[in-house]
């Protein structure tokens, strides 16, 4: 005798959901690559797998729980892979690629909602997170640069990203002040010493004063 288990409500619809998003985000792709005469058929060796791996964690993502989780980080990979499945179909990887930059720093940012529950260890991921939100500002910044948008000339532009992520993680060793924890100061010191090392660094290069 086989014991069938039902399904949960909503399953097959998030399943089927998710299926036509994805193959949706193929066509739209390689009907693009098709009209600018980019169209690259090899590239959908990568760019369907992608699509599949991304709707593959869509109804993982849905039902919540510890499954949630789990579904988030197949679907960032998948939508990762589809990306560079798309720019190798559109030929574009020579100006897209800092696309591989923001989108993981996204994913990563994208954590914060399972924060833990320990103010050290919700300390520690805050700032991953935080950080990962200027590695995506940074992505941002090295597409305009491709682009043409923007123009920082001969200066050491990238030093104020180092600067901000001096300031984040100085910020979150001052909040960490808050809570009464065992090993609260080291932790802090811990934080505080790369923070400003980090800052003065990122310093000396916006400004131009590094000698080697």
């Amino acid at each position: 005798m086989r014991i069938v288990t039902p399904q949960r409500p909503g399953t097959a619809t998030s399943w089927l959901g998710s299926l036509a998003v994805a193959a949706l985000a193929v066509v739209a792709v390689t009907v693009t690559a098709q009209s600018i005469d980019r169209f690259h058929w090899w590239a959908g060796f990568v760019l369907v797998p992608g699509a599949l791996i991304a709707a593959t964690g869509g109804p993982l993502l849905v039902r919540g729980g510890g499954r949630a989780f789990a579904g988030y980080l197949v679907a960032c990979v998948g939508t990762l892979v589809f990306t560079v499945g798309a720019l190798l179909m559109l030929g574009a990887m020579g100006r897209g690629w800092p696309l591989m930059i923001m989108f993981p720093s996204l994913a990563v940012a994208g954590t914060y909602g399972w924060h833990p529950a320990h103010p050290l260890a919700r300390a520690a991921h805050r700032t991953v997170a935080m950080l990962a939100l200027g590695g995506a500002a940074l992505g941002v910044t090295f597409l305009l640069l491709r682009s043409g948008r923007i123009d920082f000339g001969r200066t050491d532009w990238w030093g104020g990203f180092m600067m901000l992520a001096g300031v984040i993680v100085f910020l979150n060793a001052v909040e960490l002040t808050r809570h009464r924890i065992p090993y609260r100061l080291q932790a802090i010191t811990l934080l505080l010493g790369p923070a400003v090392v980090t800052f003065l660094l990122g310093l000396r290069f916006l400004r131009g004063d590094w000698p080697y």
